[in-house]
């Protein structure tokens, strides 16, 4: 899958239960190409799972696409963006802040995790007005890896 062209036309939507396989690969495969040390942690089975069941029932999700072809996804709840993934090859067109702006429509303030190693994803927030607030050792997290927290206020 290579770049969408700067004239193709993106859809922003809403996902569906439906959309939860193609939500956890976008999920997958952006996590893996960006944390290497923490690739293949879980199995495709089990982060379907995580996206039908957690993800679904406590977030509102929204997806980046053209047709049938998902390449961003965003899921976020009151005060909180738990997951935020677009496909690296897709990163750097302007998908990642069309999600963010999602969000950032329906809530007045919004925290997020994200580990210490990401600088990428620490750039692409603090670049969106987010600041960190935390950092910590990650003994609390599923991964054990340093992370930290950022908080955006309207």
């Amino acid at each position: 899958m290579e770049g969408l062209p700067v004239n193709e036309e993106l859809t922003c939507r809403q996902l569906a239960l439906k959309d939860m396989a193609d939500a956890s690969n976008v999920f997958r495969h952006a996590f893996d190409a960006r944390l290497p040390w923490l690739a293949s942690r879980h199995s495709p089975e089990e982060d379907l799972a995580f996206w039908s069941g957690y993800v679904f029932a406590n977030c509102a999700i929204w997806g980046v696409g053209r047709q049938d072809e998902l390449v961003g996804v965003i899921a976020f709840r009151e005060n909180w963006i738990d997951q935020l993934y677009v496909l690296p090859q897709f990163q750097g067109q302007g998908i990642g802040a069309r999600l963010l702006k999602q969000a950032k429509s329906a809530h007045y303030v919004l925290n997020l995790w994200t580990f210490q190693r990401n600088v990428g994803a620490r750039h692409f927030y603090e670049a969106h007005g987010f600041l960190a607030r935390r950092e910590t050792d990650g003994a609390e997290n599923d991964e054990r890896e340093p992370d930290v927290l950022y908080e955006w206020c309207r």
